[in-house]
């Protein structure tokens, strides 16, 4: 075995990790996990500051974990990129976002990798786990690395793709269970990032960055093209007067050939409502149509103006309008027991109500203030929730199912609630309750 292998194999080979969000610090957390040291970046102060001081900033990810490792000093994070010099591996885990047209937008993995390339030295392994089109490893980022340091991947340095599988809020999946998939840009440079990550997680090399890139996006378009057909079905479901999860209930309780996905308001977090648009964009550079993503792409980012719809629907059973009603949203979180809220679907839904003359408020245990988004420039403040007063408002719309709430209080103190999570399932309907 060479050095270099060996190094990466069984030495104290120190992992960078550019980005310390939602999927940056889990990753840094499980190398420490296993003895290894992490030295993080982030350009937000804020995190940095807080990782020091032992604190996290993820609601799921409690300081009790990560305490310890920055008080043995396996966990420091910094600001300053001169000190990529200090690590062997780099994984890169910055945002990859949609602009404001729906296309691609890498200019965080281009401008990461022009810091990297100021900095990089030989023998250092680069992985970069952000989510992106097929390519975007051979043809963005290696060109970058060798342009800015002069030296030649494969040969010099080490490059890889491994696509984040971050699951927020999942208590049956950690990070460390999931088995990590792998692309080298040579056979040498995969050798090298499977046998590192191998250290952590169960790997799965494959030929190539491009599979690896493709696999993120098969995952999440499978996801996507699903919600996309039972969001579909319950608005037909509805005017039915049939009851879609009890449909999916039942279909479940087939044990091949059918998996449950459920339908909500809209999709959120960073990868279901992004990630397939990447490839759609990919497409067209090859003259293809990718029909079947667009069409499910359209119903999912229809589904929040079909809420606004549908709450005005209710509104008007009881002989109000839209416009003039004050309306609590309860959840703004894209999913439940979660502190995040990007490309929440409850952006589009609070919009689309303002926009039509409605009041609002919100209220969610995770998150008090609204944070800066590219997403919208709304700054509410989430409400003091008292039950007994839900009946101050025209309608309460559920937009995220927290556990935290108590849905019979609700139900049993509101004039009017809308549901779009079938949170109130188990409970008797007196009239005052509709689906959406």
């Amino acid at each position: 075995m060479d050095k270099l292998l060996k190094h990466y194999k069984e030495g104290n080979a120190r992992l960078g990790v550019i980005g310390l969000g939602y999927v940056g610090l889990p990753l840094a957390l499980e190398f420490n996990e296993r003895g290894l040291s992490v030295l993080g970046f982030d350009v937000d102060t804020n995190k940095v500051d807080k990782l020091n001081a032992g604190e996290s900033y993820i609601k799921q990810i409690p300081a009790e974990r990560i305490a310890p490792y920055v008080k043995k000093g396996l966990l420091t994070a910094t600001t300053e990129y001169d000190r990529l010099n200090e690590v062997d591996a780099i994984a890169i885990c910055v945002p990859t976002p949609l602009d404001a047209h729906r296309q691609p937008d890498v200019s965080y993995i281009v401008e990461t990798g022009r810091q990297i390339a100021k900095r990089l030295k030989p023998g250092q392994l680069v992985i970069l786990e952000s989510t992106t089109y097929p390519g975007t490893t051979r043809d963005v980022l290696a060109p970058l690395l060798e342009e800015g340091s002069g030296l030649k991947a494969g040969e010099d340095f080490f490059i890889a793709f491994s696509p984040e599988r971050e699951d927020p809020g999942n208590k049956k999946f950690r990070t460390k269970d999931i088995p990590k998939v792998i692309g080298g840009l040579t056979s040498r440079c995969l050798e090298l990032a499977d046998t590192f990550y191998s250290r952590v997680f169960a790997t799965v090399p494959t030929s190539s960055p491009e599979v690896a890139e493709m696999t993120k996006l098969l995952e999440n378009i499978f996801r996507s093209v699903n919600i996309a057909l039972v969001n579909e079905l319950k608005m037909l479901a509805l005017r039915m007067e049939i009851d879609l999860h009890e449909v999916i209930d039942a279909a479940s309780t087939k044990p091949f050939g059918f998996m449950p996905f459920r339908p909500g308001p809209g999709l959120g977090g960073h990868c279901i409502p992004i990630d397939p648009f990447y490839l759609t964009w990919k497409a067209h550079e090859y003259e293809f149509s990718t029909r079947f993503i667009e069409l499910a792409g359209e119903i999912n980012t229809g589904m929040p103006r079909y809420v606004v719809d549908r709450t005005a629907e209710a509104l008007n059973t009881q002989s109000k309008p839209l416009k003039g009603s004050r309306i609590l949203v309860l959840g703004i979180a894209y999913k439940p027991d979660i502190d995040d809220m990007r490309e929440s679907p409850a952006i589009p839904v609070m919009e689309g109500l303002l926009d039509r003359g409605a009041k609002i408020d919100y209220h969610d245990p995770y998150i008090p203030e609204m944070p800066p988004t590219r997403q919208t420039e709304l700054r509410l403040k989430s409400i003091e929730l008292e039950y007994k007063r839900l009946s101050d408002y025209d309608a309460v719309l559920i937009v995220t199912n927290h556990s935290d709430y108590d849905y019979a209080a609700v139900l049993a103190n509101s004039t009017l609630v809308v549901d779009t999570r079938n949170a109130c399932a188990e409970l008797k309907n007196d009239g005052n309750l509709w689906l959406a």
